[in-house]
């Protein structure tokens, strides 16, 4: 059984954070395509800052070069610092918001008719279907940093530019190929009430203890709201805030701190008790799943 978070002093209530909207930004002004297979966007975004839910009839991967996104689809949430980059298949609709103030790249990949992925073989393709977080090499990054991120509404790019452009697109595919997954998302329920405290737990995972604390704006029970999370989300309270500390983890250590402070931010007394948690749930050890950016 996953251990519980050791239990903090008191401290005084935390208001929620307020997020300020944008609206995706001209996504028709990068429709990919067989002649153009990986477009690119880039935006500079401020903490707080949530990109309205929103969808594309192509697929999408979502990186951070600085900074930690949080990206909410309709069943679930992820939390993806600069080690990591969010796949999302086409159709799927998606609100992106900035943990930290971020260097948001989005990228867009055509796919052909029935296929999935980036360039994989039909066999290969059933992943690719759903959303998948994956590990970001120092290459990939360095691609993605590269790639042109110019409108169809702007002058268009000088042939050398374009080989340029495939040729990254081609090492970029090769690269997400090759990129391992790794389990950072946690599902969100559709009930109204448990949503609305999964969506508190997530923006502030620490800020109370127990389930009766977490319940009480929820106008139900804990008793009720236990039976919910096993009903809509097949897992107790302790389990599913537990992958939420985890997905925590992973954001405090995008900005280099070290295991002791990330520890002790997330309620731990010790360390040891946070890394003896890490290798049970996720079977690895705490550096490598952490990683770095």
């Amino acid at each position: 059984m996953p251990s519980t978070p050791a239990a903090a002093p008191a401290a005084p209530v935390r208001l929620a954070r307020t997020l300020s909207y944008v609206e995706s930004l001209t996504p028709h002004l990068f429709v990919p395509s067989r002649e153009r297979p990986v477009r690119a966007k880039h935006r500079e975004l401020t903490a707080d800052t949530q990109v309205r839910p929103h969808s594309h009839p192509w697929a999408q991967v979502a990186i951070s070069t600085t900074g930690v996104l949080r990206l909410t689809v309709p069943h679930g949430a992820y939390i993806v610092p600069p080690s990591r980059a969010l796949w999302i298949p086409p159709g799927v609709e998606h609100a992106v918001t900035m943990v930290e103030d971020a260097d948001l790249r989005t990228l867009y990949f055509h796919q052909p008719p029935g296929s999935a992925g980036p360039g994989v073989p039909r066999a290969q393709q059933d992943p690719w279907r759903q959303c998948r977080v994956l590990e970001v090499s120092d290459l990939l990054r360095a691609l993605v940093r590269e790639m042109p991120a110019t409108p169809d509404d702007a002058p268009p790019l000088p042939p050398e530019a374009l080989r340029r452009e495939r040729h990254l697109s081609a090492l970029i595919l090769d690269e997400l190929r090759r990129a391992s997954s790794v389990s950072l998302g946690v599902q969100l329920p559709r009930d109204k009430r448990l949503r609305h405290l999964c969506e508190a737990v997530l923006a502030d995972p620490t800020r109370h203890e127990t389930l009766a604390d977490w319940a009480h704006d929820t106008g139900a029970s804990p008793r009720t709201v236990a039976r919910l999370f096993r009903q809509e989300l097949s897992s107790t309270f302790t389990q599913w805030r537990q992958q939420v500390i985890l997905a925590k983890a992973v954001a405090l250590a995008a900005g280099r701190r070290p295991i002791n402070q990330i520890a002790a931010e997330l309620g731990y007394n010790s360390p040891s008790a946070f890394s003896a948690m890490v290798r049970r749930a996720v079977g690895m050890a705490p550096g490598r799943f952490l990683g770095s950016p």
